[in-house]
C-alpha cells in the first residue's frame, strides 16, 4: 500500500489550531479509523471526527465473522452529508469488499449497496440530485438518485473513478481495459490508445474545459509511470517516468491547475506525497516514510491536500491527515487508533 509521510522540517499542527484557521470554509475529510480489527468509516469536519455506525463496523460478531469499512468520497448539500465507500467482511468465504453509500450516517440505496459486485469510488450532490460512480462487476457505472447508467458493456474490465456535474452535464472519469478515458453524458472520450496501461482517477470541469488526472506507463510492462493530466484531451506530463508516479486528484481555480499525487524516490523506497501547481511540484513529505496525497481542493489562495502517512518507516500503519498550504494537520487520534487514512477532502463555503 502507498501511504503518507511528512517533511521532518515541519511541525505538526493540532486539529484545534486548524479549526480556528478555517474562517471561510468548512473542511470535510473522509476516510476511516481502526482501533480493533477492520476499521470504522469516519469523516472529519474542521478536525472533529464523526464515526459511522462504529458499533457495527468495528465489531467481531463471532469467531467467524467481522465487519469493517471506510469512506472514499464525501458530498454535502445543505444540511445533508452524503458518503460513498465500502464494507469489508471477513468470514468463512474469506475477505469480501462491497460498495455502500450513506446519508447523514445511515445506509441508503444510492447504488446497489451491499452487493459484493458493486464498488463505489465517488459521490457528488447537485441540487436535489445525488450521483455516485463506480462499477458493477466489470461494468463502469454511475447512479443518479439510485438509478444506474451503464458506461461500458462489460466485455472488458471498466471502472468509473470520479464524477462531477456541471449544469446538466455529467462527467465521469475512469478506465476501460488499458485505456484512460472519461464519459460526458454517457459518451466515451478516450485519453490514451490502450498500447500501455493507463487510468484516469479524477475529473474537474471549468467553463468549457475538461481536466482529467491520472497516469500512464512509459512503456508496456515497465512499471515506470508518468503522473499526468489531460486538458480537453491534450496530455500534460507532471513527472518524467524515471520513477513510479501517479496523479490521484485534480482541482482548477481560475487559470491554475492543481494535481495531487505521489512519486517514489526510487523503486522499492518510500513515496513522496506531493502536488503540482501548473506543473510545478510541491513536496509535502521528505520520503523517509511511505506517503500518498489522495485528494486536493482549493479555496482562494489556500491549497488543501488530504492523505495519510506511515506512523514509522516500514510500520504498515498509517495516520490520516491533511495539509493546508503545506502545513500538516493530524486527523487520526494516534493514542487511540492504530490505523487511519484520509481519501477525500471537500471545502464547503460557510
Amino acid at each position: 500500500m502507498i501511504v503518507l509521510g511528512f517533511c521532518s522540517c515541519q511541525k505538526e499542527a493540532s486539529f484545534t489550531a486548524a479549526r480556528t484557521a478555517e474562517a471561510t470554509v468548512d473542511v470535510y475529510v473522509a476516510g476511516y479509523v481502526a482501533d480493533l480489527t477492520l476499521g470504522i468509516p469516519a469523516y472529519w469536519i474542521n478536525g472533529k471526527m464523526v464515526l459511522i455506525d462504529s458499533a457495527y463496523y468495528n465489531n467481531n460478531l463471532s469467531s467467524y465473522y467481522a465487519f469493517g469499512g471506510g469512506l472514499f468520497s464525501i458530498a454535502v448539500s445543505g444540511n445533508d452529508v452524503y458518503m460513498a465507500g465500502y464494507r469489508r467482511t471477513l468470514g468463512g468465504r474469506g475477505e469480501i469488499y462491497s460498495g455502500i453509500c450513506w446519508k447523514n450516517g445511515m445506509p441508503v440505496d444510492l447504488a446497489n449497496v451491499f452487493s459484493p459486485f458493486t464498488f463505489i469510488s465517488s459521490i457528488v450532490a447537485s441540487g436535489t440530485d445525488v450521483y455516485a460512480a463506480g462499477r458493477e462487476g466489470y461494468v463502469a457505472t454511475y447512479w443518479k438518485n439510485g438509478n444506474p447508467v451503464n458506461l461500458s458493456d462489460g466485455s472488458t474490465f471498466a471502472y468509473a473513478k470520479s464524477i462531477v456535474v456541471s449544469g446538466t452535464d455529467v462527467y465521469v472519469a475512469g478506465i476501460e481495459g488499458n485505456v484512460a478515458k472519461y464519459w460526458k453524458n454517457g459518451m466515451p472520450v478516450n485519453l490514451t490508445d490502450g498500447s500501455k496501461l493507463a487510468e484516469a482517477t479524477s475529473i474537474a470541469v471549468s467553463g468549457n474545459d475538461v481536466y482529467v488526472a491520472g497516469s500512464e506507463e512509459k512503456t508496456l510492462g515497465s512499471y515506470e509511470y508518468f503522473a499526468k493530466y489531460w486538458k480537453n484531451g491534450n496530455p500534460v506530463n507532471l513527472s518524467d517516468a524515471t520513477k513510479y508516479a501517479k496523479a490521484t486528484s485534480i482541482a482548477v481555480s481560475s487559470t491554475d491547475v492543481y494535481v495531487a499525487g505521489y512519486e517514489y524516490t526510487r523503486y522499492g523506497f518510500p513515496a513522496v506525497a506531493k502536488y503540482w501547481k501548473n506543473g510545478n511540484p510541491v513536496n509535502l513529505t521528505d520520503g523517509s516514510k511511505l506517503a500518498e496525497a489522495t485528494s486536493i481542493a482549493v479555496s482562494g489562495n489556500d491549497v488543501y491536500v488530504a492523505g495519510y502517512e506511515e506512523k514509522t518507516a516500514g510500520a504498515d500503519y498509517y495516520v490520516a491527515k491533511y495539509w493546508k498550504n503545506g502545513s500538516p494537520v493530524i486527523l487520526g487520534d494516534i493514542s487511540k487508533y492504530y490505523d487511519s487514512k484520509a481519501y477525500s477532502i471537500l471545502l464547503v463555503k460557510k
